[in-house]
Parts: structure tokens; sequence; C-alpha cells
């Protein structure tokens, strides 16, 4: 308990949002309010950190157009991946374009799956929260409490959900990488790459695995956050369109 005291404000402050989600969705959504009410508040959240979002995107996008230096790279220094790594670092950092800056909309997502969790596995908050329900099954069940009842076609569906989204997920991971010539900012030729390139598709499907131990708030936190994902890459990262300038200099 001592490791999670700097939580214990931050839970309770959640825990009351989430009441009054629950209780001004419950005319509408009846038993379902509270789930309702995490649903919202993933987005609520997700809207909060969409400036990241952006910042990834654009920064994916400069290291698209940088694919052919990078590419040029590979040729000078193809029996020297000491150098041409530092060599893609320095062309990256000198456009601005930092792989790293990729992973801070899903680091700041970690908190708050934390405090769901607590939420729904301990009375921290004082809110009752532990004995809402969705469907009949407990909030805070887990997949090793059992698979009766509705508990066993819920849980489906939600891993379902998670095992789509991270498909798609990874086939555009792997789409990613073979346009911008590099795996997470670092290029396809070298030692330990083509580990990495096997590696980084897979990544998507940890959130199936930590699904597995979570309980089912968190779950649909989970599934809420990897469907809004999808949403914004399906949106932001979409072709553009081909200028008409670029047309009449071809012609």
């Amino acid at each position: 308990m001592l490791a999670f005291a700097p939580l214990h404000g931050v839970v309770g402050a959640a825990g009351t949002a989430l009441s009054w989600l629950t209780d001004l969705l419950e005319p509408l959504a009846g038993g379902m309010a509270t789930a309702a009410a995490i649903v919202l508040f993933t987005i609520a959240i997700r809207l909060l950190i969409s400036p990241l979002t952006v910042v990834q995107v654009r920064g994916e996008r400069r290291r698209a157009a940088l694919a052919p230096q990078v590419r040029e790279l590979q040729r000078r220094y193809a029996d020297d991946p000491a150098t041409l790594q530092r060599e893609v670092f320095a062309l990256y950092s000198e456009a601005g374009a930092n792989p790293i800056a990729g992973c801070l909309p899903l680091l700041l997502q970690a908190p708050f799956l934390l405090v769901l969790y607590r939420l729904f596995t301990t009375s921290e908050g004082g809110t009752g929260l532990l004995e809402e329900r969705l469907a009949g099954v407990p909030l805070g069940h887990h997949l090793t409490d059992g698979l009766t009842g509705a508990a066993g076609p819920l849980f489906a569906v939600l891993l379902a959900v998670l095992v789509a989204v991270a498909w798609w997920s990874s086939r555009r991971a792997r789409r990613a990488s073979a346009a911008v010539g590099t795996v997470a900012g670092t290029p396809t030729e070298g030692p330990g790459a083509a580990v990495l390139g096997r590696l980084l598709p897979l990544l998507p499907f940890t959130t199936v695995l930590v699904a597995l131990v979570l309980p089912l708030a968190a779950v649909i936190y989970l599934v809420t956050t990897s469907v809004w994902s999808a949403a914004e890459q399906a949106v932001l990262r979409r072709p553009q369109a081909v200028s008409t300038n670029a047309d009449a200099d071809r012609r």
C-alpha cells in the first residue's frame, strides 16, 4: 500500500468523477451507467492528450519524407552499422523528427490505467464502485475469477475487439516501417534490426495480454482507448493528397 500512497488522492478524485458521471448517465444507461462512465472517462483522457498524438503523426510524416535520404545512408554505410545508426539519428534530429516522441501518448495513459485498476480492485477512494456491474458481472471481475454466466461472453467480445484492433495496428506498423526504411527510428540494416523488425509489429498484441490480468473495468478502458487509437490512425494517417503544383511539375 505504501508504494501507491502518492496515488491515493488521484484515485479518490477519479472515483468521485466516475461516480458523478454514473449518476448523470443512470437515467439513460440504467445498469450500464458505470461502464458508460468509464468510456466517457477514457474519451476525455484521449482528448486531453490528442495534441501529443498530432505531434506524433507529424513526426512520422517527417520520417517518411526522409526515407530516400535514409536509404542513401544505408547504401553508403552498409558495412558500418554503428555509423549508419548515428547518421540516421543525426538526420532525424536535424529535421526535428524524434522517434521517441511517438511513445508519449501511450506512456501518459499508464497512470490512468493504474488508477482504474485501484478503483475496481480495492475500496480506495470510498466511492462504492466495487459494487457496480455490467450485464450482472462485477466491474472488478477478473478472468481468473471464472467465466460462468455472462462473464464468459462479455470477456470474449472485449478480447475479440482488442485482437482485431491489435491486428490492424500491427499491419499499419509494418507498412510504416517499410515506407520510412527504419524500425522505431533504427535503420532496417544493422545489428538487431531484423529482430526488432519482427518484434515491433507484435507490440500491439501486448494489450491483449495485459487485458488477461486486469479487472473488467480496466479492460473496458483498454478497449475504448484501443478503438480510439485505431480511429485516430485512420483519420490522421490517411494518405496525403498530391498537390496540383507537383502534378504540374511532372507535366
